[in-house]
């Protein structure tokens, strides 16, 4: 039975090896103390936190995120820790909330591996705090138990440790908070659902405020639903009714067998939200198993080395036959449990791949890849799409089980293709040039892709090219005549490009807040705008780089984005300066590369750009349609 705890209650724990899950309403930091008797943490090796996640016997999240899941074995903390303190915290310089009281009040669960709460507790009457210490797992006479703590910190997390008697408390905040801005910068995660009526927020002429918004959580399809937090699926054409369930398009499982994979096997209004549903669920579920496999191997590992910890502490067992065959049956237990985990995961590994083999041909264009056959039957669509795929993502447990990367739509922060050769093994090994202009490819096809996406002049994609070095590059955009002007070359370009979409955000700011729509000047391009930057910093002097910092944080929220092609040792120059600028930015590498993370247990996965079929004439064909549907401009 569930112990339901208030504030100072305690509840005996039944066994050692636990899971403590959070549930917020905004991505919070989750981390834990390691306290003695006297709950004193002598050191900051003495705690988890993202940006060192893992202690003896205990494992945090690596980033901020709406729910967590931290690993506890009680068995396995040292000696001298009498008390596992857990903390939370809301993340500071990323644009959400900054205190609790504004926020929905934050649920921990602790459970067990198999998932029953043990004792839960919901962490009422914050106001001001922007930290709080949730739960303490403590070490009484031998008998483990969890307190319910809900002690607030107005001073956020420097003050909270610093009342652990942690010394350079402020420090070591700080690099925590460092750690999970660069951890949400990495993050894979959807931006903010659609406006309440149903229609994405407009650009021009606008009828509301689209402010930015904190990083969202994933959509959780029914396929990955973990235990404990709501699932939201409230269509936003529908919020007074429940989605339909999916269509029974496939007979039921025979007993003993796993259910055949359907394409569309998901909640959702429409095929395409279905199909967006269902990946993000695979997504998850891919997460989370490979995530249950590698604790289960690490804990075989700790097993091992504590039973023969265990049996060679006694000399008499340092010599003859009796250490070896402890030795032995100890490997022999590793293997076992290691055995029966990869087991496991290959069973789900097989569901997954089944299912991946059903959806990816039933994918519409925006979800799909380039060798896809229904970019042969390409048409302009009369309507925007919830999301656009911009590459694969992969474990190395299952590298041939692709997980297609969706963005949300509009989007909501600018890309950075990085173009550096430091950026991953695979760019190491390849020449300059070369690297600069695959990652230049790269970025011109994902602005096809945005303008295939989107109707009829509704889209526009400029390009800053300081010095021509992209032409080859952009050919199949500006052979094709789908581009709102040609490349700007040079400091003048550079100047010009950027002081009119400047411009062009400013004007839709200001008649947002004056609800005076209809006073935007009437050769306003009220389409969503797409700038490509090649080269940066080239061409570039001061007051550039500071349009281009503004185009980045206000230029999304009124329907103006950043695609850049950059290698960032190239702006060393200026610093920190840009730290901002890099982080509002989704990464991504023009070659394979192992630097995002999913949201759920920061599982840091392979990055696969979308490569075109050799010999294919795809792009340009797709290209000639967008042209030739778009309607002549007005000079």
């Amino acid at each position: 039975m569930t112990a339901e705890l208030v504030r100072g209650q305690n509840h005996t724990l039944p066994q050692t090896r636990l899971e403590i899950r959070v549930s917020a309403g905004t991505p919070v930091v989750a981390g834990a103390t390691l306290g003695d008797e006297d709950g004193t943490v002598h050191g900051t090796e003495w705690v988890a936190h993202p940006g060192s996640p893992q202690l003896p016997g205990l494992e945090v999240s690596r980033q901020a995120a709406a729910e967590h899941r931290l690993a506890v074995d009680l068995d396995a903390l040292p000696a001298s820790v009498h008390r596992v303190t857990v903390l939370l915290a809301l993340p500071t310089g990323v644009g959400g909330p900054v205190r609790f009281g504004a926020v929905a009040s934050p649920f921990v669960a602790v459970t067990g591996l198999e998932g029953s709460e043990i004792a839960t507790f919901t962490l009422t009457g914050l106001d001001t705090e922007s930290a709080v210490t949730a739960l303490e797992l403590y070490r009484r006479q031998g008998v483990w138990k969890v307190r319910a703590v809900g002690q607030g910190y107005a001073g956020g997390l420097a003050a909270m440790l610093a009342d652990q008697g942690l010394t350079r408390a402020a420090e070591l905040a700080h690099s925590i908070q460092d750690a999970v801005a660069r951890a949400m910068a990495r993050s894979v995660a959807p931006p903010p659902p659609r406006t309440p009526d149903g229609d994405r927020p407009p650009v021009a002429p606008p009828t509301a405020s689209r402010p930015p918004e904190p990083l969202a959580e994933p959509v959780t399809p029914p396929s990955a639903a973990p235990t404990g937090g709501p699932i939201n699926y409230a269509h936003p054409r529908r919020q007074a009714s429940a989605p339909p369930p999916p269509p029974p398009t496939a007979p039921p499982a025979e007993p003993g067998h796993a259910a055949r994979p359907v394409a569309g096997d998901a909640t959702g209004w429409s095929m395409e939200e279905r199909l967006y549903n269902q990946i993000w669920g695979m997504f998850e579920d891919l997460a989370r198993t490979t995530a249950a496999y590698r604790s289960a191997v690490e804990f075989a590992e700790s097993r091992m080395e504590q039973e023969l910890d265990r049996t060679l502490s006694d000399p008499r067992n340092r010599i003859g036959g009796a250490g070896d065959r402890a030795r032995e049956q100890a490997r022999a237990k590793r293997d076992e449990l290691t055995a029966r985990a990869r087991e496991v995961l290959d069973r789900d590994l097989a569901q997954l791949t089944a299912e991946s083999a059903v959806v990816e041909p039933a994918l519409p264009a925006a979800y799909a890849g380039w060798d896809n056959p229904v970019w042969h039957a390409y048409r302009v669509p009369m309507e925007i799409p919830m999301a656009l795929r911009i590459g694969d993502l992969h474990l190395p447990e299952s590298p041939e089980l692709r997980i297609p990367l969706l963005v949300r739509l509009p989007l909501e922060r600018g890309i950075w293709v990085d173009s550096g050769r430091t950026a991953s093994e695979a760019a190491a090994l390849m020449d300059t040039a070369q690297l600069r202009r695959l990652a230049m490819e790269n970025a011109v096809a994902h602005a096809a892709r945005l303008l295939a996406v989107y109707p009829a002049d509704e889209f526009s994609v400029h390009v800053i090219d300081p010095a021509g070095s992209a032409a080859g590059a952009l050919a199949p955009l500006v052979g094709s005549g789908a581009l709102a002007g040609p490349p700007a070359a040079g400091a003048g370009g550079v100047a010009s490009v950027l002081a009119q979409l400047t411009r062009r955000v400013d004007l839709v700011q200001m008649a947002i807040r004056a609800g005076a729509a209809d006073s935007l000047p009437p050769d306003l391009d009220t389409g969503e705008q797409l700038l490509i930057v090649n080269d940066f910093p080239h061409g570039f002097d001061d007051r550039a780089v500071t349009q281009l910092r503004y185009l980045a944080d206000e230029g999304p929220s009124v329907g103006v984005h950043l695609l850049m092609v950059a290698d960032r040792e190239d702006a060393d120059a200026y610093g920190p300066v840009l730290d901002p600028l890099w982080r509002s930015l989704l990464r991504i590498t023009p070659v394979a590369d192992d630097h995002l993370a999913d949201p759920w247990v920061g599982h840091a996965w392979t990055y696969e750009p979308l490569r075109m079929p050799p010999g294919s004439r795809v792009l340009e064909q797709v290209l000639a349609r967008v042209a030739a549907a778009r309607r002549p401009r007005r000079p």
